[in-house]
């Protein structure tokens, strides 16, 4: 039953030689590319209606940290003055982005040379257009859910752009920008699936989600306080979050819970899975620097004024509506609040 279940899987993008080739690199990449220096590109979908009525993700001794960031600025400062004075080949902003997160930061095996390209890859090369007058003045390096925070404390990316959740835990290891994008936690299991949501039946169920995510810190909280079940098996991590996508093709889980973004592109993949219930969280997408990055976070943030104007509908548009909708409604940020004084 499981072959027969991987084998329509793997009809759904492409078909069944692109599909392959996905499934394959991603779990080439989790052992690979963490160690790897990229000079090419590299990068990382999105949960439906209803995210705005969901409950906040984050943990209770902190409120909002969507708005815990620093004011915009067009002054430069050291970490401005690092990036912008490398030279020669080195003269690029380096950025941590998934490349297996169809419509977010991925390689189409269907374009000619599988450029990187999607909704995180956009909002990079406009941050680079601005710091370095060159949209394509970037490396992109390859960086595993559960490595995001460690490339950007240890120096070895200047920001991560990767659907990366602001939440209360992150903020304490690194800064964030003003958000970029709102989601929530979702459900994602077989069409087949008695599966309901986020509810009393995933008891007795199988589930994946990526290590260092916020849905795996939430299905944790969530079993300790009784909200799930406490038969869900929720030991299955993985590096990536895509490969919780081919362990619920190969049968090894019953369900993936991670962004609602994430969600809909892998279900747009894979046509015998979807989407189970509304999202239960709320959530928001926002680019990672170093705590002390203050002038990078500030030119970052009036970049993102502008960008939410002029350039953000035209990506969603591009990207994302295929799987989201039309209605960028629930998927648009509120209007940034900069709290932070230092």
């Amino acid at each position: 039953m499981h072959a027969r279940r991987v084998r329509a899987g793997l009809r759904g993008w492409g078909g069944v030689g692109a599909m392959a080739v996905v499934c394959a690199l991603a779990l080439a990449f989790v052992l690979l590319l963490p160690w790897a220096k990229s000079g090419g590109d590299g990068s990382t979908g999105t949960g439906g209606p209803g995210v705005a009525s969901a409950n906040p993700a984050v943990d209770t001794d902190c409120e909002a940290p969507e708005k815990q960031t620093l004011a915009p600025s067009a002054a430069s400062g050291p970490t401005i003055d690092a990036i912008t004075s490398r030279t020669g080949e080195k003269r690029k902003l380096v950025v941590g982005v998934d490349q297996n997160s169809y419509r977010w930061g991925y390689r189409d095996p269907n374009n000619t040379g599988a450029a990187l390209e999607g909704f995180d890859i956009d909002l990079v090369r406009r941050i680079a257009q601005d710091l370095l007058g060159d949209p394509n003045a970037v490396q992109f390096k390859a960086i595993p859910t559960n490595q995001r925070v460690p490339a950007i404390q240890e120096g070895r990316v200047d920001m991560v752009v990767r659907t990366m959740t602001i939440s209360c835990d992150r903020i304490k290891d690194v800064a964030f920008s003003a958000p970029y994008f709102r989601t929530g936690q979702q459900v994602l299991a077989p069409k087949s699936s008695t599966i309901t949501g986020y509810d009393g039946s995933l008891a007795r169920k199988k589930i994946c989600t990526a290590t260092g995510s916020t849905a795996n810190s939430r299905l944790a909280a969530d079993r300790r306080s009784g909200k799930l079940p406490a038969s869900a098996d929720i030991s299955t991590t993985v590096p990536n979050q895509l490969d919780c996508l081919v362990r619920l093709q190969l049968g090894e889980v019953d369900a993936v819970v991670t962004d609602g973004a994430l969600a809909a592109s892998q279900a747009a993949q894979d046509p015998t899975v979807e989407l189970k219930g509304a999202p239960f969280t709320a959530e928001y997408y926002g680019v990672a620097m170093k705590q002390d990055a203050d002038d990078l976070v500030r030119r970052v943030n009036r970049i993102l004024v502008a960008y939410r104007a002029d350039g953000w509908q035209a990506s969603y548009d591009k990207w994302l509506s295929a799987t989201l909708g039309d209605d960028a409604a629930t998927a648009r940020p509120p209007a940034p609040q900069y709290l932070r004084t230092g």
